[in-house]
């Protein structure tokens, strides 16, 4: 199935036009709306100002904030269930004399406790004209992506300091609420299942998921979905797969994120001398184009876009620079945006290249050989250790490289010696950074021999006849689960259904009429299948770029995957380096 224009983004942007702006709307009004920080980043990701302005908002205000009374003007507050959002409304209405606002119309991401609302009620309920929960506490990262915003719950649900505590289990029911809201929005009741092995993390948050789209769907009036829907939800710990999470990778959005510092989706780049911002979102279409393309692709594709525009004009001849093309955009306004963005791009992919050609090739042939086990013509690899000494040897591989090094010759080897593991951690000089390997124990994965933690290899998918580039043949452990997921392949015991009655699933989304819910698809809205994975502990961009490559393989399904927050390689290998350390010590970095 060929996912719309923006997918999730605009499904959560349907949902709040009818949820909240259709509600309250009134022909000829403007309205102010209140946001807070968490409502402010999930807007932004879904709409832009001039969307706002369509629905007759004239200005966007911060709940937090103090700010200049407008009391002719109505106020729609969409806000986070919380203390201090709820606190901020309150301040708004005060006492009738001194209102900011001339009425209230409020609207929860999700179910607000009762104290809170007795707050409310108690306080301004003359000026609230609608109170409403509209069920959407989960970010619309891209179109088939999406995050719950807790990183911290990382640490909560790995650290030995959490294991069994109340932090641990307010952190689980709030990801199993927030999973509800996304199947909410998607209008699915899903069959639940998870990886049994080898922690309990996963069956443990399916469990509570199960239950909540339960109470969800029976209590919900509107919907119509009361059964369960021709759909799957798998939930996976993040030790399933610590191979993706380590590997340098070559397609360009995981590149990028990965050598670059790009922060809040921003790449900062000079062109014609000055310092210049970009923003990688999907309204980009060049870059929802190229993102999942191998770097020497991407390279070749641009290149050529931009000998096409400028010899439509035979503006310029011969080879062109990022200097020429910037006279370019001067000499031709119509096309500036188009060569913007495609210098844009170009400028990342030579900023990934010229950090690949330094450091990081002789890496890539080292990490895809431990990985997989065989070298590029596919002889099995031997001695691991003779791969990977040049590595360690070699002064120019920071110490993050070398220890992603050394991670991938210890899962290749499924744990080694304690004694050979303080080798290599002496030898390359990483003691202070040493728990950067020792904790991913407490993930389940084993890294010494004398570990309690054992983990079987998982079986995999033959993909010998698919063609790849020789430094990138590493396939995510992920892209498997989804494609046996779709075939019907998945081993019920290692995956097992945490739904009393799981649907028909045959990844075609056919459900035959005797089994069909009733009420569940009565207009026949669509006759395709969902596949929705969540990964607890974040989520790489390459294991995002599986969800695209196969929906467009299999047509007939398409695939979600989501998780906490979204990983780099580095940004992970600090989460794990804080799992032993104590909770008030640990600084938790937001998305």
């Amino acid at each position: 199935m060929a996912p719309t224009a923006r997918g999730l983004k605009s499904l959560v942007w349907q949902k709040l036009k009818s949820a909240v702006f259709d509600d309250c709307r009134k022909e000829d009004e403007w309205k102010v709306i209140l946001l807070d920080d968490y409502t402010t980043k999930l807007l932004s990701l879904c709409c832009k100002m001039t969307d706002l302005l369509a629905e007759g908002i004239t200005v966007v205000e911060n709940v937090y904030k103090n700010r200049e009374p407008v009391p002719h003007m109505k106020a729609i507050y969409f806000i986070t269930p919380t203390k201090k959002s709820v606190d901020g409304l309150i301040d708004d209405f005060i006492s009738k004399s001194s209102s900011r606002y001339k009425a209230a119309y409020v609207y929860f991401t999700d179910t607000c406790p009762d104290n809170l609302f007795n707050k409310i009620k108690s306080s301004c309920a003359r000026s609230i004209r609608r109170c409403k929960e509209i069920s959407i506490s989960f970010f619309p990262y891209e179109s088939q992506v999406f995050t719950l915003n807790v990183p911290d719950a990382f640490y909560c649900c790995y650290s030995p300091t959490l294991e069994n505590s109340k932090d641990k289990d307010a952190v689980m029911e709030a990801m199993a609420e927030q999973i509800v809201t996304l199947c909410a929005t998607l209008e699915e009741n899903p069959g639940v299942r998870c990886k049994s092995t080898p922690s309990d993390n996963a069956s443990r948050l399916a469990q509570l998921v199960e239950k909540k789209l339960e109470n969800y769907y029976k209590t919900d009036e509107q919907s119509q979905i009361k059964a369960k829907t021709h759909s799957q939800l798998i939930i996976i710990d993040r030790g399933f797969d610590p191979v993706s999470t380590v590997l340098h990778e070559l397609t360009f959005q995981a590149m990028a994120y990965d050598l670059l510092p790009i922060e809040n989706e921003t790449y900062k780049y000079k062109a014609d001398g000055k310092d210049k911002e970009a923003i990688l979102e999907e309204d980009d279409e060049l870059w929802v184009k190229i993102r999942h393309k191998h770097i020497a692709d991407v390279i070749e594709e641009i290149s050529q876009l931009l000998k096409e525009v400028s010899s439509k004009k035979k503006a310029a001849e011969g080879k062109l620079t990022l200097s020429g093309l910037a006279h370019l955009m001067k000499k031709m306004p119509q096309y500036r945006k188009e060569i913007t963005r495609q210098v844009v791009h170009l400028n990342i992919a030579e900023d990934c290249m010229s950090k690949f050609k330094a450091n990081i090739e002789r890496l890539c042939k080292t990490e895809q050989d431990l990985a997989l086990g065989t070298d590029a013509e596919g002889q099995k690899v031997k001695d691991t250790m003779r791969v990977l000494l040049p590595v360690l040897l070699n002064k120019s591989h920071d110490s993050y490289d070398k220890i992603r090094a050394i991670l991938l010759y210890i899962f290749s080897t499924n744990g080694t010696t304690e004694e050979n593991l303080d080798k290599l951690i002496q030898n390359v000089q990483i003691e202070s950074d040493s728990d950067m390997i020792r904790n991913w124990e407490y993930l389940h994965v084993p890294i010494t021999n004398s570990s309690a933690v054992q983990q079987q290899k998982q079986p995999r998918r033959d993909r010998s006849s698919e063609e790849t580039f020789q430094l990138s043949r590493w396939t995510p452990l992920i892209k498997d689960v989804m494609e046996d997921a779709i075939e019907n392949k998945l081993d019920s015991k290692e995956w097992p259904y945490c739904s009393q009655c799981p649907p028909t699933w045959n990844g075609s989304g056919i459900v035959s009429a005797r089994q069909k819910p009733k009420g569940s698809y009565q207009d026949e809205r669509r006759s395709n299948a969902r596949l929705i994975i969540f990964v607890i502990g974040g989520i790489t961009y390459s294991e995002m770029r599986s969800a695209y490559e196969v929906s467009q393989t299999y047509k007939s399904c398409e695939v979600i995957v989501g998780s906490t927050h979204i990983l780099t390689p580095r940004r992970l290998l600090d989460e794990v380096k804080s799992l032993n350390k104590p909770k008030d010590t640990v600084c938790i970095k937001d998305e």
